[in-house]
């Protein structure tokens, strides 16, 4: 497997940000790591393990990125706008710097993530459909003011999937735009998913009403937020995937 890491400066963030990427074929996937965690996550974790069979066969390749969430989602003190205009510095490194680094021609990457890292790819993906085919978001949880509380601005507006998109009417190109990708929100009902179970599912009605597709996979009440089951998860949703497009 191609293994490579990379560290650039950001016009938008000022500093150096980090990333790297697995395999060189295939379907290209964007990672987000989970709340406060680093690019090299899923590599500590497994993921990539599991992933390497369709890595190394060039069925997929990955970028895994860097977050900032200390700063902005899970800081306790300091401003909330501050925090939040960080974040929107960051959604725009993602969206002006990394991708164009590592998109070929104008390849639109799967987006997902574990637990934040599952919240990060669905509001990529609804802010910005035009970069994304696929949705697999695993235990996210889909409202801003969870981290925010007692604050709301456009801001905090702009990042919370559960009110922009609930607030979406018709007629809407952008509708129209979500309802030819692929959306799959993956949760369990086990320890510590009670939450995101809840935002997941609110999520996915949210959807429905809307006349978007989505697949709702709830798993069952022993599967916790964990990356034990976040890897047969992976495993298994990057599967269904790859089957869909071989049969198209």
């Amino acid at each position: 497997m191609e293994v490579r890491y990379y560290k650039i400066f950001s016009k938008s963030l000022q500093r150096d940000m980090e990333y790297k990427t697995y395999g060189n074929a295939g379907l290209g996937v964007l990672v987000f790591p989970s709340q406060n965690q680093r690019f090299y996550e899923w590599e500590d974790n497994g993921m990539i393990d599991v992933l390497a069979p369709m890595i190394e066969t060039g069925q997929i390749h990955l970028v895994c990125c860097d977050s900032i969430d200390a700063e902005t989602w899970s800081r306790k003190e300091g401003d909330y706008r501050k925090r939040i205009e960080l974040h929107e510095r960051w959604f725009d490194y993602i969206v002006s710097e990394l991708i164009p680094e590592v998109r070929k021609g104008d390849e639109q990457f799967v987006v997902t993530g574990c637990s934040m890292g599952g919240y990060h790819a669905a509001n990529f993906f609804f802010r910005r459909p035009d970069l994304f085919n696929t949705l697999f978001s695993m235990s996210g949880l889909f409202y801003a003011d969870y981290f925010f509380p007692g604050y709301n601005d456009e801001l905090i507006y702009r990042n919370s999937p559960e009110a922009y998109l609930k607030n979406h009417n018709e007629p809407s190109l952008l509708l129209d735009t979500y309802r030819k990708k692929k959306i799959v929100l993956c949760c369990g009902q086990g320890q510590w998913e009670g939450i995101t179970q809840a935002s997941t599912g609110r999520l996915g009605e949210i959807l429905d009403n809307k006349g978007i597709h989505a697949w709702v996979d709830i798993w069952g009440k022993d599967v916790f937020h964990d990356f034990v089951w976040w890897r047969k998860q992976v495993v298994y949703h990057f599967g269904k995937l790859l089957e869909q497009r071989i049969a198209a």
